[in-house]
């Protein structure tokens, strides 16, 4: 009151209780305002005539005429200063309900302020700006330079509630799934997925572009954006870089981040256990003895756990009594009767052990002689991890793990972990790695790190989950960019015919990663080895070359265009690439069919480097869209391989060899055979042919295997050989890495 009378040109004074003379200073006041605290201090006879008395003060004193034996007061005595004030505000009353009124009218005028500096449906949230250097300093440099935000401040600003985000120190959190019941009414953003031509060994910088267009379309364009991508593999310290294109902090992004990787390591080896734990006991112990075991009793009574109900029902037994079973359905009930030869489920472990490629199981006396062959893969290529890419809630992510099939019987039926009993431990173990992580980038826009699947054996994209939520976040106006693994003939059909049949999800774009290196490469250039200098075709201008090797971006461009989204071309620059060079490339690109094309420089720009690649990314999301598949699911299996083969490598047709026409067989009668197909072939060319560059024509794909990830949801083709574990060179990465005592720094890593 002292400052609003005071803005409206008053002459105030301020007294307190022990102000000398305070009668008399009460006494001259015209507006005389009251809050000190003691009941009735001010008395009618200090008080002016005529003027205006707000008294704020409430007391309690003492009135045996009240129930309560108290009543309320103000600071003024009121029956006396009544007579005197021309008006006078009551204790209670007065000075509340005024409050009251102000706070509404207050409320009102912060509203409107806020829908006039707002959009609907805009975030707001703060970027963080780069401060660019030339040259552009390592990796490990960059991400230290940048402070990343809180990460509960960026979950608020992407419209996340406090209760649905679970941090994970500073930098990293958890999302709880059940945003997506909060939002489910929220229309969708716009869905665009990265992929790329046929790469060198060395990348092409997908990941580079996804965060670069991602900072873009959000720090530049002032659009609400997700960038979701997988979680990198630790296996051998060599690790997604960016320059200022990047998911900070650099080492949580690529390290242990909030262990989901290990969730998977450990239920993999679960089911391993439980595997030949079942049959050793079960070649050990009579039907009998194995039962009284399976079904121990308890408080003097066997009961079946409901997984064991499960079993019986799959079985045809009507029963839940254990001792109703007769002596046959006691039998087929405690023997999964596995064959041994048919385990295909191995082992996992997230380091790199060359010597893990083939072991000998079960050499201690106590396991009697019972011996297998066995294998290690890294923890990425478990079908675990592609479950957790491909569910949809907590609910579809515990049947699918139990429809993970692990072995086939000496009768020829499908083993599952359901079979097993381990699913619902499974689905305990995982009930974290299900909620999407939330990182951001340099340029403080949100990232979801959800999942990390093969790209060959697997369909290698992140998580549907992280995909949905994101997609509701963002809003109808926002966009969604993703990545699919290696190049568009692997990582992208697969994001078409395996993740989106699954999502429901359409996109509306597809950015295909160019560089004028790998086309140099297709066009017939000399070997690009990792580790080595490039030859010099790379680092001068060669047009010819160059125009040769864009064959194989054409039929990049070709493959997109199947399944009826449009292309954008992202022209990925490197410091030796000429104008003349990059013009050509976007050039054929537009020719070839593209909506567009254009070149980037975000790893030495950021965002604003790949600024031109957002706006025809935006252009290109509200063209039309006729998104189909490329195949019937109904189709035969051998027919759904051809169709990939002949559409999509450009191969004459496929042969299947003996092992691989007899899965064909087996998962046709096992009732596989409607799952889509996920080809498991080399990165490094549309053929089966590692060294055949550019757009082979005139071969025919061998498929020497067929295997099932009935859980994931896909029969994976084998074309070739492929080491599912890397091996250690022999000076690994691990001499120069160490952590700095005092502060905790890692050093080494990039």
């Amino acid at each position: 009151m002292h400052d609003l009378l005071l803005w409206n040109h008053a002459t105030v004074t301020t007294c307190h209780s022990k102000t000398v003379e305070l009668p008399e200073e009460v006494g001259k006041a015209d507006i005389l305002v009251v809050g000190i605290g003691k009941a009735e201090m001010v008395k009618g006879e200090w008080i002016k005539k005529g003027a205006v008395v707000i008294d704020c003060g409430i007391n309690l004193i003492s009135d045996e005429s009240k129930p309560s034996g108290k009543r309320v007061v103000g600071d003024v005595h009121y029956s006396s200063a009544k007579e005197q004030a021309s008006f006078i505000t009551p204790v209670p009353g007065g000075v509340g309900p005024m409050t009251v009124a102000m706070l509404m009218a207050n409320t009102v005028l912060s509203a409107k302020r806020f829908l006039e500096s707002h959009q609907p449906g805009r975030w707001t949230i703060s970027y963080t700006k780069l401060k660019l250097q030339k040259p552009v300093p390592s990796d490990i440099e960059i991400s230290r330079s940048c402070v990343p935000k809180p990460i509960d401040r960026l979950a608020k600003e992407v419209g996340l509630l406090s209760d649905e985000v679970e941090l994970y120190g500073k930098t990293k959190a958890k999302v709880q799934l059940s945003i997506i019941k909060r939002l489910q009414a929220q229309p969708d953003g716009k869905y665009v997925v990265v992929t790329g031509i046929t790469p060198t060994p060395l990348g092409e910088g997908k990941s580079t572009t996804t965060i670069g267009l991602v900072q873009a379309l959000g720090a530049h364009m002032k659009l609400n954006v997700f960038a979701n991508v997988r979680q990198p593999s630790a296996t051998h310290f060599i690790f997604k870089r960016g320059g200022y294109s990047q998911v900070i902090p650099m080492e949580e992004f690529n390290l242990h981040l909030t262990g989901d990787i290990h969730a998977i390591t450990a239920s993999n080896n679960l089911v391993a256990a439980a595997i030949d734990a079942r049959m050793f006991h079960e070649a050990t112990q009579s039907d009998k003895a194995l039962y009284n075991r399976l079904v121990p009793l308890s408080g003097g009574q066997r009961k079946f756990s409901p997984v064991q109900i499960n079993r019986l029902k799959k079985l045809g037994i009507d029963k839940t009594d254990p001792t109703t079973l007769t002596e046959d359905e006691i039998s087929r009930f405690a023997r999964l009767d596995i064959d041994p030869s048919s385990v295909t489920w191995q082992r996992v472990l997230d380091t790199n052990d060359r010597f893990l490629r083939k072991i000998t199981i079960g050499q201690s006396p106590t396991e009697k002689g019972y011996t297998r062959e066995a294998q290690f893969d890294i923890t990425v290529a478990s079908e675990i991890m592609a479950v957790l890419a491909l569910t949809s809630s907590l609910e579809d992510m515990r049947e699918r793990l139990a429809k993970m099939v692990v072995a086939t019987s000496r009768g020829g039926q499908p083993i599952t972990t359901e079979d097993l009993g381990v699913c619902g431990a499974l689905t305990v173990l995982m009930k974290d790695a299900i909620k999407p992580n939330l990182m951001q980038t340099l340029e403080g826009t949100p990232v979801f790190v959800h999942a990390g699947p093969f790209a060959n054996i697997a369909h290698g994209n992140s998580s549907i989950l992280a995909d949905k939520i994101a997609l509701k976040l963002v809003g109808p106006e926002g966009f969604v960019v993703t990545e699919a693994g290696f190049g568009a003939d692997i990582g992208m059909e697969k994001f078409f015919n395996i993740k989106c049949r699954y999502s429901g999800l359409r996109p509306h774009v597809v950015v295909l990663v160019a560089t004028v290196r790998a086309l140099k490469m297709h066009g017939g250039g000399p070997t690009v080895t990792a580790g080595m200098p490039l030859p010099k075709e790379y680092i001068e201008e060669n047009l010819e070359l160059l125009e040769k090797g864009c064959s194989n971006m054409k039929k990049q461009i070709e493959n997109a265009n199947h399944f009826g989204v449009p292309v954008v071309v992202a022209v990925n620059a490197f410091k030796t690439d000429t104008d003349a060079e990059l013009d050509l490339v976007c050039s054929i690109a537009r020719g070839a069919g593209a909506f567009d094309a254009v070149r980037c420089n975000h790893w030495a720009e950021g965002g604003a480097g790949a600024l031109a690649l957002g706006q025809a990314v935006q252009k290109a999301s509200k063209t039309p869209s006729s998104f189909k598949f490329l195949y019937d699911l109904e189709l035969p299996i051998t027919e759904k391989i051809r169709i990939i083969a002949q559409k999509i490598y450009g191969a004459d047709d496929i042969e299947l060899l003996p092992e691989a026409q007899h899965k064909v067989e087996l998962y046709t009668k096992q009732g596989f055979g409607k799952l889509p197909i996920c080809m498991a072939k080399t990165h490094l060319s549309l053929s089966h042919e590692a060294d055949k560059k550019g757009v082979p024509t005139g071969f025919v794909v061998p498929i020497r295997d067929i295997r099932a990830s009935v859980g994931a949801g896909f029969l994976f083709p084998l074309v070739g050989t492929m080491p599912t574990i890397p091996g250690l060179p022999t000076r690994p990465c691990f001499y120069d890495i160490d952590l700095d005592p005092e502060t905790e720094q890692i050093n080494g890593l990039f």
